[in-house]
């Protein structure tokens, strides 16, 4: 089974209320070869809901809204509960939203809410990585040669 960020499959969860429609990945989910999940909704938070970015808070990576809350907390439980299901499901591969501070799998935004981005992962992009799942966005995964 395929993870993939549940926006890409059409799922109206980005934190504005909507989606990043890729229809391939769309198809993939109706077919049932993609389960689709969104960390920031399994963690609690509602949709929409304010823009957050990741930043470095004494030493470690802290999910702060543009309001300066920070939601770490929620952002790193909907982490968990994707890490397990894709560790139940025995998933190696998945296709989540470039840029995103729980999605992220090569940029995340520095941390400003200036558009900077910057080398990084999201929180469930590197939850899932240190697990061996492969990671792909939806801008590369077409590129690659392998069968989904």
């Amino acid at each position: 089974m395929i993870i993939v960020s549940a926006c890409l499959a059409g799922i109206k969860c980005r934190y504005d209320g909507k989606d990043n429609l890729v229809p391939e990945i769309q198809k993939m989910v109706l077919e049932g070869k993609a389960l689709p999940l969104c960390p920031e909704e399994l963690g609690g938070l509602p949709t929409p809901r304010i823009s957050c970015e990741i930043r470095k808070i004494n030493g470690r990576n802290s999910v702060v809204s543009e309001k300066g809350e920070d939601l770490t907390r929620e952002f790193q439980t909907g982490v968990d509960k994707v890490a397990k299901i894709a560790q139940i499901l025995d998933c190696k591969t998945a296709i989540l939203k470039s840029r995103s501070p729980s999605c992220g799998s090569d940029q995340i935004y520095d941390g400003s809410f200036s558009g900077k981005l910057i080398p990084g992962k999201g929180l469930c992009a590197s939850a899932l990585k240190e697990q061996g799942v492969q990671l792909f966005n939806e801008e590369n995964f077409l590129k690659e040669k392998h069968k989904y």
